[in-house]
């Protein structure tokens, strides 16, 4: 499969039933999903999983990443340490928008515990919809990426 196509998704514990409904979600369109898990409830380290998601978007694998945890901050945290990641945090559709149009943003981090599934739904689809405007937002992402050297 072309990674064109393909979106990671990954949580720890405390979001895997938001994750599935999401990856449910994306699949219905067109999406092809590879979902890293976890499957079970008992306590997981957020930090694996957001590396994990984090790697396959880096690598080409994988064009986009959906990364979930309680807060959606510390999963985020932990991707954004992979070199080539861009990473923020949404907790409504404005945000997840601009960081794709803006920031060119390859991954998206969601709370769990902050949003609903209805808004967080709402969030995924604007961040799939959205498309980086390039322009003066280049040299900017290109000094975001200078910082990783």
């Amino acid at each position: 499969m072309p990674a064109s196509n393909r979106i990671v998704l990954s949580s720890d514990h405390a979001a895997i039933q938001l994750r599935q409904a999401i990856a449910a979600h994306v699949a219905a369109q067109g999406w092809v999903v590879v979902d890293i898990g976890p499957t079970t409830p008992q306590s997981t380290d957020y930090p694996r999983h957001g590396e994990a998601a984090a790697r396959l978007v880096a690598s080409g694998d994988c064009r986009l990443g959906v990364i979930l945890c309680g807060t959606g901050q510390g999963i985020m945290m932990a991707a954004n340490k992979v070199k080539g990641i861009r990473c923020g945090v949404c907790a409504d559709t404005f945000s997840a928008r601009m960081i794709r149009q803006h920031n060119d943003a390859n991954m998206l981090s969601i709370g769990a515990r902050v949003v609903g599934e209805g808004l967080a739904l709402d969030i995924v689809d604007a961040f799939l919809a959205a498309e980086f405007e390039g322009g003066r937002h280049a040299t900017r992402v290109e000094m975001i990426a200078a910082l990783e050297e």
